[in-house]
């Protein structure tokens, strides 16, 4: 028979309950705070359902009653600095770390409100309804919470997906040489989602000072823990990555709290993540002022046993029974509560003038101006603004030949020798002689510490990359071995690095730069072949940027890495051998966002294209002999293109030929032609051209790759095609 011998965690996995003497032990003062808080929080949200239920919620009312003890227990020993993110059900979490930091020598049972406390009420509630003077100007809402100034950084509507965030909002705290932490929490459905145990693992590697709080309150939506998961105890799902991991009574706020000071310790002091399981209960469905029990999948039994556990009560007997507080003085706390979230709610709302009696309505000068609905996408690059810039055309001093691959790597070494702040993260890239292609060559050496090779987990990565860029202390570049890997990170990349800054009021930097290449033509197939500018062009926030010449590349890249918007930089493998001049000894100028290269000028046709296919392009229209007008665009997405050298063209040519490599489904020229036609349609005298790929992606095959792709000969035929339709054909 086979030897069995018992395997043991690296770390520990323990339950953590609170003692009599515990509650005995315990500074008044510290319970006062807690009690008052959860009123505070309970109050709130009894009136956001009670204005949900009037219809003036637009959108969902998540609510926390119920499970206020594992906020409150949690952020109540927190420093100020200290930050938490949370998930779509996380007003009382925000509640908690905000109320903290406006009264942060604790709170007084008997005067709970002050104007400091009043006013984090209505702010918040104002957020919920959708208004201006909410943290984020009314476009958050009940789901994305974020007041940076108290470390609330924001709260998230998809399951999972603000972790990451947190991971790099904690390495940044750790790398700013501070024993602040981060808390994220997020619920039982998100413990199996692939960011979250990416993001365990991640940090868990690199001792980031980050707990995973998580709140079973065991049901996603309707679906039972045990539905889910083979192993209905959550925190088991640290002790797989060797992160200590704890598990307590949510419904409990001092053990709670004396589970936070345990994890705390351990985060502070330099020994990595900790996972907390908080059990709570939520006393109502998942979204709205019904029980779980009006939708049959809870039982009217099991909501009362849970009632019985009510924090609240559990905090008030406690005290009640030391001497610390009498009933009275309780419900005066509870009554002092509602009155002051009725006194943010009559400012906010009022009775409806054309309604029945009682009928309220929001204050019309409340809402946000229609004006503002896209301002804030991205910045408006006044961070670039006196930048030395240099365009190769104009320049007549001395010039050297590099490789482009040669330029990508020396220009991030000159801006890692003038910004600290600059950190590089990928997979491999601290290997193989500047990883997979030579482009951080000699980095990981020079710059011990700020060139991470990251584990294989591109959700983990880009994302904690996210959350360095938005904590402002380090500004993140992060490369994806190949842009088809975009797809398994898609939620960081496109819901939250792109959509942060808007969704969170427009004022939330996000300086990322997210290199990566194209490798059509190399056999690497269809999962590792597509040119991404398409997908990016179409998603808000991102700006795309794609050189072409060692030159631009070293001006472009200068402009990312000084830009406070989400940057890509696409790279093409074709072009990491070729050789271009650069300045000698200046590696500091940028090419500016927004302008495009004229290669040749014409009158024929305006052709338009980026990365290698301008070179083919130009190979293409010799070849032919017609006078056409080149322009390699540079800066894709539609904030950047240089609208104003298009149109200089097309008055001139009348006619327009987007030129791409890859495949017509993502392809970028669908976007671009559509945005002409519609800008330029009095200019045109026949269709906007494509040249682009085939339907379907790359095959491993050369003979399929070469037909999939578009080369010099479809530039020709498309180059025909303009001259057929321009009435000069053959």
């Amino acid at each position: 028979m086979a030897k069995e011998k018992k395997l043991h965690p690296l770390e520990p996995w323990l339950e953590i309950s609170s003692e009599k003497s515990d509650w005995d032990n315990a500074d008044p003062k510290l319970l006062h705070t807690m009690l008052v808080q959860l009123h505070l929080i309970r109050a709130f949200e009894e009136t956001v359902l009670e204005l949900a239920g009037e219809g003036l919620v637009h959108g969902p009312a998540h609510s926390s009653v119920g499970q206020e003890g594992g906020a409150v227990g949690s952020v109540v020993g927190l420093k100020a600095t200290d930050a938490i993110n949370g998930s779509h059900r996380g007003h009382h979490q925000f509640l908690a770390k905000a109320l903290g930091y406006v009264a942060p020598d604790g709170f007084n049972a008997d005067a709970p409100v002050t104007p400091e406390i009043q006013s984090v009420l209505q702010k918040t509630l104002a957020e919920i309804l959708g208004l201006a003077q909410g943290y984020c100007k009314g476009r958050g809402g009940s789901m994305h919470l974020q007041w940076h100034e108290a470390g609330c950084l924001g709260t998230n509507a998809i399951v999972g997906g603000g972790v990451p965030l947190a991971a790099g909002n904690a390495w940044a705290q750790k790398h700013s040489n501070t024993d602040d932490l981060t808390v994220t929490y997020f619920g039982d459905g998100a413990v199996n989602i692939g960011s979250v145990l990416e993001s365990m693992n991640l940090t868990a590697a690199w001792d980031v000072p980050l707990v995973f709080f998580i709140e079973n309150n065991l049901y996603a939506v309707s679906t039972t823990v045990e539905e889910a998961t083979g192993e209905a105890r959550l925190s088991g799902r640290g002790v797989g990555f060797g992160v200590t991991s704890l598990r307590v009574d949510g419904m409990d706020p001092l053990a709670v709290h004396l589970t936070m000071q345990k994890a705390a310790e351990i985060a502070r002091t330099g020994k990595g993540p900790v996972v907390v399981e908080a059990e709570v209960y939520r006393f109502f469905h998942q979204n709205g002022a019904f029980p779980g029990s009006a939708f049959g999948y809870r039982s009217k039994e099991e909501e009362a046993e849970w009632r019985e556990r009510d924090p609240l009560s559990r905090m008030a007997s406690e005290m009640i029974s030391r001497g610390l507080i009498s009933a009275e003085q309780v419900e005066a706390l509870r009554t002092q509560a509602q009155e002051a979230m009725a006194t943010a709610a009559a400012e906010l709302v009022e009775q409806d003038p054309d309604g029945k009696a009682g009928v309220r309505r929001i204050k019309p000068d409340l809402w946000p101006s229609p004006d503002f609905v896209n301002v804030g996408v991205r910045g408006d690059l006044s961070e670039l603004s006196g930048a030395s810039t240099l365009e190769a055309a104009s320049h007549s001093g001395e010039k050297e030949a590099v490789r482009f691959v040669d330029a990508v790597a020396a220009v991030m070494d000159r801006r890692m020798e003038l910004d600290p702040r600059i950190v590089i993260l990928g997979e491999d890239i601290h290997r193989l002689k500047g990883g997979t292609n030579g482009a951080t060559k000699g980095l990981a050496e020079k710059y011990p510490g700020r060139v991470l090779g990251t584990p294989i987990s591109e959700n983990a990565f880009v994302g904690l990359g996210g959350g360095m860029a938005l904590d402002g202390r380090f500004r993140p570049v992060v490369e994806f071995m190949y842009p088809d890997f975009l797809w398994v990170a898609a939620d960081q990349v496109f819901n939250q690095i792109g959509k942060a800054r808007h969704m969170f009021g427009g004022e939330s930097p996000v300086p990322l730069v997210l290199r990566t290449k194209v490798a059509m033509g190399t056999g690497y197939g269809s999962q590792h072949s597509m040119d991404p500018a398409g997908i990016f062009a179409t998603a808000p926030g991102w700006r795309i940027m794609a050189p072409s010449t060692p030159h631009d590349y070293v001006g472009m890249m200068n402009a990312a890495l000084a830009c406070d918007d989400p940057v890509l930089v696409i790279e093409h493998v074709d072009l990491y051998t070729d050789k271009g001049d650069i300045p000698a000894g200046d590696l500091d100028y940028q090419i500016p966002f927004g302008t495009a290269r004229v290669v040749r000028e014409g009158s024929e046709v305006t052709v338009l294209s980026y990365l290698s296919m301008v070179k083919k392009a130009e190979e293409a229209i010799a070849q032919t002999g017609m006078d056409a007008e080149l322009i390699d665009l540079r800066f894709l997405d539609q904030a950047s293109v240089d609208w104003a050298a298009i149109e200089a063209s097309i008055q001139k040519t009348n006619a327009v030929m987007i030129v791409e490599q890859g495949s017509r489904g993502t392809s970028y020229g669908g976007w671009l032609a559509d945005e002409i036609q519609r800008r330029f349609f009095d200019h045109l005298d026949q269709p906007v051209l494509r040249v682009s790929g085939e339907e379907a992606s790359p095959s491993i095959s050369k003979v399929l790759e070469s037909a999939a792709i578009a080369g010099v000969e479809d530039i020709v035929a498309g180059l025909e095609q303009a001259r057929i339709n321009a009435g000069g054909g053959r």
